[in-house]
């Protein structure tokens, strides 16, 4: 590829965004680690933070409605300047909240402000990305979200143990707040760019100047590949949402297997991060959806309703699969634990096969991610498609959101009949059924996807002869 400012300006946009996505979700990781020391702390149940959680995931989804109308209809660059910046005072207020309801209050706007990220991140790289890269390149950023909520909770278990649960929030607002500095370098893509209907176009210097109306609204709801996306990731999401609960969970399971809570923290911080080793193939996923694609408009969509499917039962079995022989010491520094934990990974034949499933499961659900970011950008025209995404993402965010909350009413359901940890992993087993649902919408999409991907095609080609 030859070298030139574009190219530089893309790399460099690319960079920054995914980066930030990354960023976006190590704030929503900091929380499940460290539930149970803000709850002692602020003298709380801790099945008040999973509430607290869910308010931020909702508020985060629905102002992304209003980011992405915006994004659609102006400038980008100056909108995300102003959200990065609400956050990340919010963020750092969090780390000096003493009851419940600050905690609340600075969660709200902490959401409020997170909201730019998602929807002006994903109008931007769409706007960047060549169609024939855009599952793989996608993944990118879709990667970045998983393992920025991963780094989160790493750090958490870390520094927190360290010191206090206050710090890793503040560490986290002085990044994004560095992240405000980045922002004036980038250099924001024209409308379509990357729509090879528009090339002649765009390289003619001519802009792309369709906008979006509150008219395009109703046809963004009713447009069928639009619905069976939102219903899939609805249904997606509800698990997905469950699993920031899991290093709780192996808190839990490390505690009842006779290691002390300490370093169960930190253990469960690590694990939870190398069990997500598999999410490293959406990548190749991304790909695969490029690839299918090419052949048939319903490849990228069987593609993902297989792997959504085998998720399920992947999961379940890593759930059950027993924590015997665990030999962790009793330890605050991250180094031994992590180092023993290791050990075990590679010499107890629990955890190896534990982790052997984890990476199955991790890897089939990834490739959910590059490629419905994919299917959301090619059947919606480059005007409607932040507003779209948002829209999407607003269900998302509510089935994450239910999936938060009502793990905390399932699992008080099931405790007076489990002990711990059986609570939680009849819990969570519970949750992985709803990966179920989320494949059949795949299913019932592939038959309606090619008829709006031609459209698209078609309205491009119309509009850039007119222009």
């Amino acid at each position: 590829m030859k070298i030139t400012k574009h190219n530089i300006n893309a790399v460099y946009t690319i960079f920054v965004f995914v980066a930030l996505a990354s960023l976006d979700n190590a704030v929503l990781g900091l929380f499940p680690p460290l539930f149970s020391s803000i709850a002692k702390d602020l003298n709380i149940d801790v099945a008040i933070l999973g509430i607290v959680s869910a308010t931020n995931i909702l508020v985060t989804s629905i102002s992304s409605i209003i980011w992405g109308y915006l994004a659609d209809k102006g400038k980008r660059k100056r909108l995300i300047i102003i959200g990065t910046i609400v956050w990340s005072i919010s963020v750092y207020l969090t780390a000096y909240c003493t009851n419940v309801f600050q905690l609340i209050i600075y969660q709200v706007f902490t959401g409020i402000g997170l909201g730019c990220i998602a929807s002006i991140g994903f109008s931007v790289l769409t706007d960047y990305i060549p169609k024939k890269w855009r599952g793989m390149l996608m993944s990118l950023w879709g990667l970045s979200q998983g393992f920025g909520g991963i780094a989160g909770s790493v750090m958490a278990s870390i520094v927190a143990t360290a010191t206090n649960w206050r710090v890793p929030f503040e560490v986290i607002a002085i990044l994004g707040a560095a992240f405000i500095f980045l922002y004036f370098f980038i250099k924001e893509p024209p409308k379509g760019g990357a729509e090879p209907e528009l090339q002649n176009l765009v390289q003619e210097g001519y802009e792309y100047n369709y906008t979006i109306e509150l008219s395009h609204i109703k046809e963004i709801l009713q447009k069928k590949s639009n619905k069976w996306l939102i219903y899939q990731g609805f249904f997606m999401n509800i698990t997905t949402g469950t699993l920031i609960w899991l290093p709780t969970l192996y808190i839990s399971r490390f505690e009842n297997a006779g290691v002390a809570t300490g370093a169960a923290i930190i253990a469960a911080g690590y694990l939870y991060a190398l069990l997500q080793v598999g999410g490293l193939s959406s990548i190749y996923f991304g790909y695969l959806g490029d690839l299918f694609q090419k052949r048939s408009y319903k490849g990228r969509v069987l593609l993902s309703a297989l792997c959504v499917f085998l998720a399920m039962p992947l999961y379940i079995a890593m759930f059950i699969i027993p924590m015997k022989g665990i030999n962790i010491p009793d330890s605050s520094n991250a180094a031994v634990v992590f180092l023993a934990l290791i050990r075990e990974i590679v010499l107890n034949p629990w955890m190896l096969l534990m982790f052997f499933l984890a990476i199955g499961a991790t890897a089939a659900q990834s490739a959910n991610t590059p490629n419905w970011l994919a299917l959301i950008t090619d059947t919606n025209l480059p005007e409607n498609r932040a507003t779209t995404f948002s829209i999407a993402n607003l269900v998302n965010g509510i089935g994450r959101a239910i999936g938060n909350v009502f793990l905390g009413i399932v699992l008080k359901l099931f405790t007076p009949y489990f002990q711990e940890p059986i609570n939680y992993m009849m819990t969570m087993i519970f949750f992985q059924l709803f990966f179920l649902p989320s494949s059949l919408c795949y299913l019932r999409l592939s038959g309606k996807v090619g008829h709006d991907l031609k459209y698209v095609k078609s309205t491009l080609r119309r509009r850039a002869k007119k222009t």
